[in-house]
């Protein structure tokens, strides 16, 4: 028998699972982590907590798995994902300079202001394929150099070593003998070309970086170095799989050919859809990134991101107390007959992707006498799928490549309702493969392919196959409603 060990590094928890050779879950573990919420939008965490997390959640699997007769000796490997764009800086000793600085951090809202007002936005996208963002690690990076004298000192001496979690994590389980990162995080930096898949020296020049340690970027299925996870293994195993957490939800999902996509349905949404093997720009608000690499490919993806999912439905619940339990709402949107004219815009903290209006407020539209809590209930699930439908169009656009079908996963898949009207507004089949832990697969899937305990992609799409498919059903009444959606967007948009 052989396993993997697959660690998923989250925000607000570290998950460890171990797979068989099947890519069946036998063993888990997970330790929440705490973040730092501070005045001005800062949010940190500290990284020796986020380290000591990961080694107790590995602990809490390991003891799992010991007590259901697993042997630890047949760990084959070990593949990591983790939250992207958190990154943290440490010294030549391996010391944190600052906090992590995580990616829900707003620090940097100036900075990219003032490389816009300098006209860099467009070089930013034409090297990196993203846009000047907090949401990503460079500006608050740049952040720090200007506002942390220690930061700046060490930056200038050429004695500070950048990373994002994936890199800490390696650092610190190999004692400092491996500096690495994957393509997938590297790519969400700022400082990565994605034409050329190294380190923008011409960038980091322009952000005074130009004496950064940065780590050297590897394919996300490749040997990254060994480790016991301090004594908690009888014997080191091979790390050899490093992947960003939506990454590896895509490549868990089976994202491997153009045209294929997954939508994570959760409080917000992350869709991705898989581009081919080149890059493309993006003209709508799609971010150009990389989907997943082995060391014989590299695929190409676009990325939206959509604020408001999952939320708005926990505001109906706690805010508005339209229903006890979520689950109530699949049954409360089938109990009318269409939506009677009622859309919500959900941009309670602005509009995400492709419309990128970030000052817009929610609105509630078309109420009149005739409508009940069930068709606000309704309005609020719809909009899931509009605001999915208007990225996929986004994307279509924009790679020239048609969506073929959509994978799903996240706590909404669960609602049918949704499920259906989605699939019946793209017009596509959706598949749900029925697994919470996907980025953990995602990074199994990784570290087994270099390990050899899966041969290759032919074999990972014989693996979970207990999948269900949702086939799109005659429904003319969606596209008109969708329509009514675009409208109530227009008519609605910030001035």
């Amino acid at each position: 028998m052989s396993y993997i060990l697959a660690i998923d590094q989250g925000t607000s928890s570290t998950k460890t699972l171990i797979f068989d050779a099947a890519a069946k879950v036998v063993a888990r573990g997970s330790v929440p982590l705490k973040t730092h919420f501070l005045e001005g939008g800062f949010v940190e965490q500290d990284p020796m907590a986020i380290y000591e997390n990961v080694l107790d959640s590995v602990a809490a699997c390991t003891s799992d798995f010991k007590a259901r007769g697993g042997d630890l000796s047949q760990l084959k490997a070990c593949g990591i994902s983790n939250q992207r764009e958190t990154f943290v800086v440490w010294d030549k000793d391996g010391n944190p300079l600052h906090n992590a600085v995580v990616w829900q951090c707003k620090r940097s809202v100036q900075v990219c202001e003032r490389l816009r007002q300098q006209g860099l936005e467009e070089v930013i996208r034409e090297k990196t394929g993203l846009i000047a963002d907090p949401y990503f690690s460079g500006t608050k990076l740049i952040w720090l150099y200007e506002n942390d004298d220690r930061v700046r000192a060490a930056i200038d001496k050429g004695e500070a070593y950048f990373g994002t979690v994936d890199t800490w994590l390696l650092f610190k389980l190999t004692s400092g003998l491996q500096y690495y990162t994957d393509y997938t995080n590297a790519s969400r930096t700022l400082f990565f070309n994605l034409s050329d898949l190294n380190w923008d020296r011409a960038l980091l020049a322009r952000f005074n970086f130009s004496k950064l340690n940065l780590p050297k970027v590897k394919p996300s299925s490749a040997y990254f170095g060994h480790s016991d996870f301090e004594g908690l293994l009888d014997k080191e195993i091979a790390i050899m799989g490093m992947i960003g957490d939506s990454h590896a939800a895509a490549f868990g999902e089976g994202c491997f050919t153009p045209g294929s996509a997954k939508a994570t349905l959760g409080t917000g949404s992350s869709i991705m859809m898989n581009i081919g093997s080149e890059p493309k720009a993006s003209k709508t608000g799609m971010i150009s990134t990389i989907c997943w690499s082995t060391e014989e490919r590299v695929d190409y993806a676009m990325e939206g991101v959509i604020v408001t999912c999952g939320a708005t439905i926990e505001w109906l619940k706690n805010d508005l107390g339209l229903f006890k339990d979520s689950r109530e709402t699949e049954a409360m949107a089938t109990a009318v007959t269409g939506n009677n004219g009622v859309y919500i815009v959900p941009a309670f903290s602005g509009l995400g992707a492709p419309h990128w209006d970030m000052s817009r407020k929610a609105s509630v539209n078309g109420l009149t006498f005739d409508c009940n809590k069930n068709h606000v209930v309704r309005a609020a699930l719809e909009s899931v799928a509009y605001q999915v439908k208007d990225v996929i169009v986004a994307m279509e656009h924009d790679s020239g490549i048609e969506l073929a079908q959509l994978m799903v996963d996240g706590g909404l898949t669960a609602n049918n309702f949704v499920m259906q009207f989605l699939c019946d507004l793209l017009n596509r089949t959706i598949v749900n493969i029925g697994i919470p832990d996907v980025s953990a697969l995602g990074a199994a899937y990784m570290a087994g392919l270099k390990s050899g305990v899966y041969k290759n992609l032919e074999h990972l799409q014989k693996l979970n196959t207990d999948k269900t498919f949702i086939s799109p059903q005659p429904n003319e009444q969606v596209f008109l409603d969708y329509q009514g959606w675009q409208e109530v967007i227009r008519r609605t948009a910030s001035a």
